[in-house]
């Protein structure tokens, strides 16, 4: 199934593959496995002789799209560092972080290089648009005539073309470094977590290990951006090396345009964060299940099972119809939908990770995934809970294993924090396990809140009740002046759609008084703050608390 070797599992890919379809921007005649070798094969032309060594750091900012998982791949079958940068990050991050990995060379998208000066990365030996290849910017001379002569040393080096038996990639030295991934998290300052091949691998194993009913030939829809662990490990990794055809949106996931993607495509596997299957909940479902007659039926035995049925066949048919189950991390997942879907025996599943394992934790498949739980260690993983009783008392949620990272780059001072003495990561997590070993997740250990009794209040379990409310699309709870309070972003689409005209005071007070009866005393909330925009998020859409914490 897998060599314990990184590289050979994408060479045995492709020479497995060959002839079947491997990339495709959405709408688009898709790239071959054979087509895709032959790109990573000039590409290492390019590279060679233009001087990029083994473990320089090649930079990749752009929109999820063929080419950007072309470059990846071709950065890694070298043996050089691949460092994706998100592209939303703003110009100035993204010219500071080219120049804090020590990258030598930048693949950009078309959209992000509008925004950026080369002369600000002095570094760079060249950077190239990733839609096309073309050579945008160049600091060396050499370079540019490679560059341009680049087609006629392809055909000297293969003069009867590009074969499956060229393709022969040097096996990786698992503790060497792989990647670099910047994330902002939900600090103000972004840190470069270090993977090694290793991590990746174990990654990869993990995948098929857990979904071993995904061959080649199946289809996934790829959502995440390639920039964060998440989706570039579980929708783009996973499956090139598989043999899936991995289909590019190329554009922001809507629902409406996630929905045409997942009617048209069918895909056999779905990755996704809690906000797109929520938002699903919210708009589909919701309006319908609330009416009073469906309530009704819902209380009726055997009718109740009738439409559940029915409307877990509409809720299938919604994501293609063909999925064997959703897998949802990143963030928290609403409670209320979870449940629903549990109910109806919807097949998802909540797993946790983050990006300085690679990012995966603990996982369970959705038959024996239990509520409220992010399952139990992956393989080649451990999990323990810093606190007197796992089962009972809270604590914060320590890992060690394979898919750990090596540290943060440049940063020994970041690195030591997150290590305990005797090895074990800190996850900065707060949780407990059950009696079977399933973890469940309280919050962050920063948010948490002391209580007026020294209870300890958790930010997110209440914000997981604000954002049930019909009238709300999402929330942060916060500390101010020795109380709550709740910053809320109305759902406007759930107001205009109802025609509630009720007056901002009227809304605040309706969430306030909604939430409260639903928590204890010293979790009560003392006031609202509507938001007008919605909060700006990380990678993960996570929000980036820190940002309103002085608000």
């Amino acid at each position: 199934m897998y060599t314990d070797s990184f590289i050979a599992n994408i060479t045995a890919g492709f020479k497995s593959n060959w002839d079947l379809p491997a990339l495709s921007d959405y709408k688009q005649e898709p790239i071959y496995y054979r087509e895709v070798a032959e790109k990573i094969a000039k590409l290492h032309i390019l590279f060679e002789q233009t001087g990029i060594e083994k473990g320089d750091k090649i930079v990749l900012c752009g929109r999820n799209c063929s080419a950007w998982a072309v470059v990846f791949f071709a950065t890694l079958t070298y043996g050089a560092v691949a460092v994706p940068l998100l592209h939303e990050f703003k110009s100035e991050s993204v010219m500071h972080l080219v120049n804090h990995s020590d990258g030598k060379l930048l693949f950009v998208g078309d959209v992000v290089w509008e925004g950026l000066q080369a002369e600000d990365m002095p570094h760079l030996s060249a950077i190239i648009q990733m839609q096309g290849y073309e050579l945008v910017s160049c600091n060396d001379d050499n370079f540019a005539k490679v560059y341009n002569n680049l087609d006629n040393e392809f055909a000297k080096k293969y003069p009867n073309g590009f074969t499956k038996d060229d393709v022969n990639y040097q096996r990786d030295n698992l503790d060497t470094l792989a990647l670099i991934n910047y994330t902002s998290g939900t600090t103000s300052v972004s840190k470069g977590v270090m993977l090694s091949y290793r991590a990746l691998l174990s990654n990869y194993m993990f995948a098929c290990e857990v979904l071993p009913n995904l061959q080649a030939g199946h289809n996934v829809v790829s959502i995440l951006p390639m920039a964060h662990m998440y989706g570039l490990q579980f929708e783009v990794i996973f499956e090139f090396i598989r043999g899936i055809h991995i289909h590019f949106l190329t554009r922001i996931p809507s629902p409406k345009i996630i929905a045409e993607a997942f009617a048209r495509i069918k895909p056999d596997i779905i990755i996704s964060v809690p906000l797109i299957i929520e938002k699903v909940y919210k708009s589909k479902l919701k309006p319908i299940l609330d009416k009073t007659k469906m309530k009704l039926l819902l209380r009726t035995p055997v009718i109740d099972t009738i439409i559940k049925g029915k409307i877990l066949a509409t809720l299938m048919e919604s994501f293609g119809g063909r999925f064997y189950e959703i897998i949802i991390g990143g963030a928290a997942f609403n409670r209320e939908v979870e449940t629903f879907f549990k109910k109806i025996g919807f097949p998802h599943t909540v797993g946790y990770g983050m990006t300085e394992c690679g990012p995966i934790i603990c996982y369970a498949d959705w038959k024996e995934h239990k509520l409220g739980s992010c399952g139990k260690p992956a393989p080649r993983m451990e999990v323990k809970i810093d606190s007197p009783d796992e089962i009972k008392i809270t604590g914060e949620i320590l890992v060690r294993g394979a898919n750990v990272m090596m540290g943060y780059y440049k940063n020994e001072e970041a690195t030591k924090a997150a290590f305990t003495e005797d090895g074990w990561m800190r996850t900065g997590d707060l949780g407990i396990k059950d009696k079977d070993g399933n973890l469940y997740i309280k919050g962050r250990s920063k948010n948490m809140i002391l209580g007026p009794s020294g209870q300890n209040i958790y930010p997110e379990e209440i914000e997981d009740i604000i954002n049930s409310l019909e009238i709300v699309s999402e929330s942060l709870v916060k500390e101010e002046d020795g109380k709550l309070v709740a910053l809320v972003y109305l759902d406007q689409d759930y107001l205009d759609s109802h025609n509630i005209t009720a007056s901002q005071e009227e809304l605040k007070n309706q969430v306030k008084t909604q939430t409260n009866q639903l928590l204890s005393s010293y979790e009560q909330i003392s006031n609202v703050y509507l938001q007008e925009e919605e909060f700006e998020k990380t990678p993960k859409r996570s929000i980036k608390r820190y940002i309103y914490m002085g608000k």
